[in-house]
């Protein structure tokens, strides 16, 4: 660390190497909140340890399911059984959407008394309509602050015989894999209808498997209505292993990327492959549209510059469409730095209630590094900054703001393979997915 507020980062010469990339945080903190309702005991391998998901098992303890520490990355989850035995609680859950949304949609459902709150930003984002379909069945479910918005007092729900719920689909995700994890505590048959277009597709692909892990299937007639059964009972697996984060993969990949323009890469992760449930796992389509080229095993993944790139030493302007990807797109921002004009990024108005409104904070720092950046209220236009003669393209010595996301910090980080100092500040928001990311960094760079 070059201080205790911001990270210097050196200008990268080349990346090349192997990765071994944390667990997904979003199959984690699936995995932790169905172990804790299931029958049985459930051993949980290669698990993220980060801020979210410790806010997730900070929260099962919380609610009297027993969580114990093995080894790292490895727990054993006591289940409840069905609902959690302890009735009246106050949970803080920081920043975590992968806890909050569920844990509102499951407590909602449990009989009890409970308080959910998070930090400032947490309190800004969205979570009127996974209320609003949890009324639909009867549950009391309060505003501590403004309307539609945490924090939230959830009391004992009064259930109606509503056989039927509907949600909105293009807010977040996250709202209807909440309904899709809670249902089934109410053992019997449920219809989830999606009112219009469903966003982030790849991330109810995740929910689906890891109810169907823990013996629940849902059927779903395409992305429009979802059936519980009425049999539906969480059994534990007994055993379980975590991918492999895909969205963490996409940094490393890009890497290798811009750094076999100059002669570097490849860049190896591995813990993720062709066969991933996970949706940002097709970030690297979108990486050989930008001309990398891109290897996929069983379990790892490997990416440099193919050899048209590497004779024009940049990468391919694309126009794409994110909706798949929306946290991998991310990545593909900051690539658009070292492409050959102008790209542009559709689809990607869920970035706004995200861990900040990542539109706008995108935008701002893409310009400290010199590129030309058109803002809509769901994409991005982005014009890189023109190379001048035995010098880098980008503004050297960027402060990047990073807005506590950690997806900011870890993508303005590739900033330094183009060739210019740039300071990361408030480097420690990583710890939210992905603690030892600058270490790791590190150990595959050359200055």
């Amino acid at each position: 660390m070059s201080g205790i507020d911001y990270l210097d980062l050196a200008p990268i010469k080349a990346a090349r190497g192997t990765v071994a990339l944390p667990g997904s945080k979003s199959i984690s903190n699936r995995t932790l909140l169905l172990a804790g309702l299931a029958e049985g005991e459930t051993l949980i391998r290669d698990v993220l340890e980060s801020d979210d998901t410790q806010r997730m098992i900070e929260a099962l303890r919380t609610l009297g399911v027993t969580v114990e520490s093995l080894a790292p990355r490895t727990l054993k989850v006591r289940g409840a059984g069905g609902v959690f035995p302890v009735k009246k609680a106050e949970l803080f859950l920081g920043n975590a959407g992968t806890a909050f949304r569920p844990l509102t949609a499951v407590l909602a459902l449990c009989a009890g008394e409970y308080k959910l709150s998070g930090v400032p930003r947490m309190h800004e984002r969205p979570i009127g309509d996974l209320v609003d379909a949890l009324r639909q069945l009867g549950a009391r479910i309060e505003y501590l602050g403004n309307a539609g918005y945490p924090p939230l007092q959830i009391h004992p729900m009064t259930l109606n015989d509503a056989g039927e719920v509907s949600i909105r689909g293009n807010v977040s995700s996250q709202f209807l894999t909440g309904l899709l994890l809670a249902l089934p505590l109410l053992r019997r048959r449920t219809v989830v209808r999606v009112v219009g277009e469903l966003i982030s597709k790849p991330y109810i692909d995740i929910t689906l498997n890891t109810l169907k892990q823990f013996g629940v299937t849902v059927a779903r007639d395409g992305w429009s209505s979802f059936k519980i059964p009425s049999d539906a009972r969480y059994q534990s697996p007994g055993e379980i292993y975590v991918e492999g984060d895909a969205s963490s993969a996409s940094y490393f990949l890009a890497a290798g990327a811009i750094s076999g323009l100059t002669g570097g890469g490849p860049v190896r992760v591995t813990g993720v492959g062709r066969n991933s449930v996970q949706g940002d796992v097709r970030f690297t389509e979108f990486l050989e549209r930008m001309g990398a080229r891109v290897t996929l095993g069983d379990n790892e993944i490997a990416a440099t510059a193919d050899e048209s790139s590497v004779r024009r030493g940049q990468l391919k302007a694309l126009d794409a469409d994110c909706n798949l990807i929306p946290d991998a797109a991310m990545t593909l921002a900051v690539l658009a730095l070292f492409a050959d004009g102008a790209s542009t990024l559709r689809s990607i108005g869920s970035w706004r209630v995200k861990e900040t409104d990542r539109i706008t904070a995108m935008a701002a720092e893409l310009r400290k590094l010199g590129a030309t950046v058109e803002e809509g209220s769901d994409y991005l236009k982005i014009t890189p900054p023109a190379a001048t003669p035995h010098a880098s393209r980008l503004t050297p010595h960027a402060v990047i703001d990073t807005y506590d996301d950690h997806r900011m910090a870890m993508c303005f980080s590739l900033a330094a393979l183009g060739g210019v100092p740039v300071r990361i500040n408030d480097p420690r928001c990583v710890a939210k997915t992905f603690p030892e990311y600058f270490d790791v960094l590190a150990s595959i760079s050359s200055h």
